[in-house]
């Protein structure tokens, strides 16, 4: 069954469905990155590495600005799914977006976005496409999972967030609830570093 996520983000047009999935223990990250760069129209994805995802508002921020930029003809990339990765940055510089957020040969665990900029493309087609060409296995997409994958010292580096504490994460899966122990610090750390990186986002020059 796929995991496959299709959304409607508020305040952008309903027929921009935005179709989001997760993998983990991708084996053809390679193959993948010679599509986007082939430019391959198959492959029109946000092939985002996913451990620079903090949570999944974190990346649905930068998908309502690629689309919103999308709407209202600001692309500064190829297309809109570029505009999503380069939308990750805290910085201008494109080629930086995608060194930093882009997929890279040794990914591993891979956040795929698909926007729904025609008709032709549905839940269906993604769903297909996407159980067809990416070899790795498919985890829900949520703060749950993501919370196992993400390089918070790396995201820390990026969007240079040196003044705030890092806690580790432990090995067991984030407590939504936001629990108390270990598990609550961790998750205060987080939200203070999300806080932080959705500023970042915001700022950034248009």
């Amino acid at each position: 069954m796929s995991l496959l996520k299709s959304l409607q983000i508020a305040h952008l047009p309903p027929s921009l469905v935005v179709h989001v999935a997760l993998y983990r223990d991708v084996k053809n990250s390679s193959f993948l990155r010679e599509q986007l760069i082939s430019a391959n129209s198959a492959y029109e994805y946000a092939f985002i590495d996913a451990s620079m995802i903090l949570s999944t508002t974190h990346v649905l921020s930068a998908v309502f600005r690629a689309v919103n930029d999308y709407e209202n003809k600001r692309l500064k990339s190829r297309n809109v799914h570029s505009e999503i990765v380069f939308a990750l940055s805290p910085n201008n510089n494109i080629a930086d977006a995608f060194r930093r957020f882009g997929i890279a040969d040794s990914t591993t665990d891979l956040l795929v976005v698909k926007v729904s900029t025609s008709p032709e493309i549905t839940h269906e087609t993604v769903s297909k496409h996407l159980g067809e060409a990416v070899e790795g296995t498919q985890v829900t997409f949520d703060d749950t999972t993501l919370s196992q994958i993400t390089d918070m010292s790396k995201i820390q580096k990026v969007y240079k967030l040196s003044n705030l504490a890092i806690h580790k994460p432990s090995k067991k899966p984030m407590d939504p609830a936001q629990g108390h122990g270990v598990e609550g610090v961790e998750e205060a750390s987080r939200r203070r570093m999300e806080t932080s990186v959705l500023g970042a986002i915001a700022l950034r020059g248009s």
